[in-house]
């Protein structure tokens, strides 16, 4: 691939959100929307690699979605035998916000909030809605999708098909929310922000992070805690975010290798982010009710707060993974609560937790059990089954720089069990 092709690729990938809500917006039929979209991202690939991209690249998506749009209308109105067409069918002070008339760009990405939660209609489940938009306003594959939530790629293809004909079934539109559908559907929205940014801060292929995912996870995040600025949980979860994006310079070296958390240089690691971010889950904590974010927040105010490795309240940690395995039954929290007992209780301790994990179907095709297995049996002084876990972690993720890595913790590994014991 060139690399104007790449950087085309890359564009559409930005604009998509930003183009569907505003087809959303104009003719408030969201599955019909994101077809015709996906028709004017087809045509783009076709096009402006023999035509040079067009002066706006969005307006010109836009432009052709919308008569992507207008046949649908038609085609419609024909079947239906109706005289007006669709656009008009339901009335504007019903909507929730989406289709306010101004074509500006600033509009079109302050609606992403209110996409959101469009597409947490009471109609879908909870994890059809959250893979609709994840899709929708996250821009993410179905592939990342299907990453995320630990299932094969063709079983999440199939749920966000059926989540798109549920809306467009739906006997109710979506409708102005009430105080009720709102608190519905909050728990949903909050877990898609954090999904959108886990696939950020943790991005497939070549590149290992994706600031575009992550920065769009906390500024959407920032506008939800407007909304609900004493809800601890909301709270919690944009303090996990700026916590977690705070180490982001360090993660990463000269040539773009993964640097785990242990061997960072935390003088890159951005304070004001850490000092608002501490200042968040403080202030969640002290509201009463505890829950999943604010205890993941309060773990990584727990990192970020050491200035060394060894300084790490490991011991606090554990009580924390603890009190979240309790809360959720979650195979990565079970992961987390593994490596925070290798850390205070010995790694003996912590492979005991992974034994149990085996049996666990969701992590089948992940990369996480392997890799914590490697680092554990590493530490245990198992160099050669260290080694292997490390391969077998690294044919399994997704990631380019982590399987550099990974490949690299088991090549030295190898290395290591060649020499000569000279201490023998």
């Amino acid at each position: 691939m060139t690399s104007s092709a790449w950087t085309d690729e890359r564009l559409l990938r930005e604009l998509a959100p930003e183009v569907l809500r505003s087809i959303v917006r104009r003719y408030r039929d969201f599955s019909a929307a994101e077809d015709a979209v996906q028709e004017a991202l087809l045509a783009a690939t076709q096009k402006w690699p023999k035509e040079g991209l067009p002066d706006s690249p969005r307006a010109w998506l836009i432009q052709v979605a919308s008569r992507r749009m207008v046949d649908h209308v038609r085609a419609e109105a024909a079947r239906r035998h109706r005289e007006q067409l669709v656009v008009s069918l339901i009335p504007l002070d019903e909507q929730i916000g989406l289709y306010a008339e101004s074509d500006d760009r600033a509009a079109d990405q302050d609606d992403s909030l209110k996409l959101l939660f469009l597409c947490c209609h009471p109609a879908l489940s909870k994890t059809s809605a959250i893979a609709l938009t994840l899709r929708a306003v996250g821009g993410l594959t179905t592939s990342e999708i299907a990453r995320a939530f630990l299932v094969p790629e063709p079983t999440m293809a199939q749920r966000i098909s059926r989540a798109k004909e549920v809306l467009r079934s739906s006997a109710e539109p979506p409708g102005s929310l009430t105080r009720e559908e709102f608190k519905r559907r909050l728990g949903a929205v909050s877990h898609v922000l954090y999904l959108v940014f886990s696939e950020g801060y943790a991005a497939s292929g070549s590149a290992l992070l994706r600031t575009d995912l992550s920065a769009e996870a906390i500024r959407l995040t920032r506008l939800l805690q407007q909304l609900v600025p004493d809800d601890a949980e909301v709270l919690g979860l944009l303090s996990l975010m700026l916590l977690t994006d705070a180490r982001r310079a360090a993660r990463t070296g000269p040539a773009g290798e993964l640097i785990p958390l242990d061997e960072q240089d935390r003088s890159l690691w951005d304070a004001q982010a850490i000092a608002e971010g501490i200042a968040l889950v403080s202030r969640a904590l002290g509201r009463g009710s505890v829950g999943p974010y604010q205890l993941q927040a309060a773990v990584a105010a727990l990192h970020d707060e050491a200035k060394t490795t060894e300084e790490t309240d490991w011991p606090q940690i554990l009580a924390l993974y603890r009190l979240l395995d309790q809360m959720e039954e979650s195979p990565m929290v079970k992961l987390n609560l593994a490596v925070a007992t290798a850390m205070v209780e010995g790694p003996a301790a912590g492979l005991a937790c992974l034994d149990r994990l085996e049996s666990d179907p969701r992590l089948h095709e992940s990369h996480r059990l392997d890799s914590v297995r490697g680092h554990l049996l590493e530490r245990l002084g198992e160099v050669g089954r260290a080694a292997d876990a490390f391969r077998r972690a690294a044919g399994r993720t997704a990631s380019i720089a982590e399987r550099d890595y990974l490949l690299l913790r088991a090549a030295r590994l190898a290395e290591m069990r060649a020499r000569p014991d000279t201490d023998r």
